[in-house]
């Protein structure tokens, strides 16, 4: 097989032993969690930024830093998502230099392209011919989807209560979905013991190492939109805590490589009100990461017990970061701010980070100068469910141009967008 001798292996984040490349994501002495090893000299002498402008307009332009050894990919055309400026909104919040950077423009509408993308590719070089995952929706669609493309048998398990339009947006690819009755940590629960059994790669437990690396991507497009540059603050959802880790690893990497000079990026987290339990142990100064019932509208975050809690808050604490809980009603009006200032339509996530970006400029977190980049991680259309009935059209006429008139001088419109 070609290789591109890039992976030295796995190693043990907590206590440094080392493994092979294999399936397998926790470590057998102690039970840390593995890591990708690389080896950053040979990526050094391959990679350079004219060599990864002339790749693929995907995330596979940094296939070297990538846990993948073959040439064949299972690819959707996932990555190099834009990375828009955002003026109107930043003019609000009082920011110059505002960055949304919307992963709701991949294949299947979420950043879960990019990490089920590199997982996908992995399992099929271990040899898997079923894949499967536990997911809250987003995971699940690009799951279903990539298995489809590389012609593999899935598994999809879901809470039972999930969105419909992300159950559609699954089902349509014809997975084997299974609604298990409980909420997101009952399914991995589940999964974990059906991954001790049977030989099925699951992309977020035994695969998770080369599963999570695929977020690093989100970093490396980042600093190369800026100009080969990490931006100064940026703001994470966080479900597991793994996005945030990753991100800020990818900055590191590309400093270890010599992409880019410094980065220096402090690392903001936002959750739920109703699914915090990192940025509560955040709030207590402590690094104990207690697990919670989830009760709110953003379900893709809705995990009460975070993989990687502890990790995502030491990520955040480390570079002078912060973390922000943002109330459901909060939530919505993050989606619609971003909705009516930029016109891209988020996700109940991207609701939250919005909503914990407005509450870190109004402490004054950031200098009017700063670069600041706010991920968007999914697409408004997936979960429309928060805005039933809170939208309406602004009035109703009949069929004339009369009754329009007489309604246009009563009615309560809206502001025009030069107004604002």
């Amino acid at each position: 097989m070609y290789s591109l001798g890039t992976v030295k292996g796995l190693k043990c984040r907590e206590c440094g032993r080392t493994y092979e490349t294999v399936p397998l994501n926790v470590c057998e002495f102690c039970f840390g969690p593995l890591d990708i090893e690389y080896d950053y000299e040979r990526i050094r002498k391959l990679v350079t930024r004219k060599r990864i402008q002339k790749g693929p307009n995907t995330l596979w332009r940094y296939r070297e830093l990538l846990p993948v050894e073959g040439q064949a990919c299972v690819d959707l055309g996932a990555g190099m998502t834009p990375l828009q400026k955002a003026e109107r909104l930043g003019k609000e919040l009082g920011l110059k230099n505002l960055y949304i950077k919307n992963d709701s423009m991949n294949p299947t509408y979420s950043f879960k392209d990019r990490v089920v993308s590199v997982a996908i590719t992995k399992a099929r070089e271990f040899g898997f011919d079923t894949v499967a995952c536990a997911s809250t929706g987003n995971l699940a669609n690009a799951v279903a989807a990539h298995a489809a493309r590389a012609g593999m048998r899935c598994f999809v398990f879901i809470p039972h209560d999930l969105e419909e339009g992300k159950i559609i947006a699954t089902s349509v690819y014809e997975p084997n979905i299974v609604a298990v009755r409980g909420n997101y940590d009952d399914v991995n629960r589940l999964c974990s013991q059906i991954s001790d059994k049977y030989r099925w790669a699951f992309v977020n437990i035994n695969i998770r190492p080369y599963y999570a690396e695929g977020s690093k991507t989100l970093a490396f497009e980042t600093a190369e939109q800026l100009g080969w540059k990490a931006p100064d603050h940026a703001i994470v959802p966080m479900a597991s805590g793994s996005l945030l880790t990753k991100i800020h690893r990818g900055f590191g990497e590309l400093v270890e490589i010599g992409l880019i000079k410094t980065a220096e990026t402090a690392m903001h987290g936002a959750q739920a009100e109703g699914c915090s339990p990192i940025v509560t142990a955040y709030r207590n100064n402590t690094d104990i990461i207690r697990p919670v019932k989830p009760d709110t509208i953003a379900k893709s975050l809705a995990i009460g017990s975070p993989a990687d809690g502890y990790y995502a808050l030491k990520t955040i604490i480390d570079p002078g970061g912060a973390a922000e809980a943002v109330e459901d009603d909060e939530i919505v009006a993050g989606m619609k701010l971003l909705a009516r200032t930029e016109g891209i339509f988020t996700e109940t996530a991207g609701g939250v980070t919005i909503a914990a970006l407005g509450r870190l400029a109004e402490k004054k977190t950031f200098k009017p100068a700063d670069r600041v980049v706010a991920y968007v991680t999914g697409l408004g259309f997936k979960t429309i469910e928060p805005l039933t009935g809170k939208l309406k059209p602004s009035f109703a006429v009949e069929p004339s141009l009369r009754a329009f008139e007489e309604k246009i001088g009563k009615a309560d419109l809206h502001p025009t967008n030069a107004a604002r």
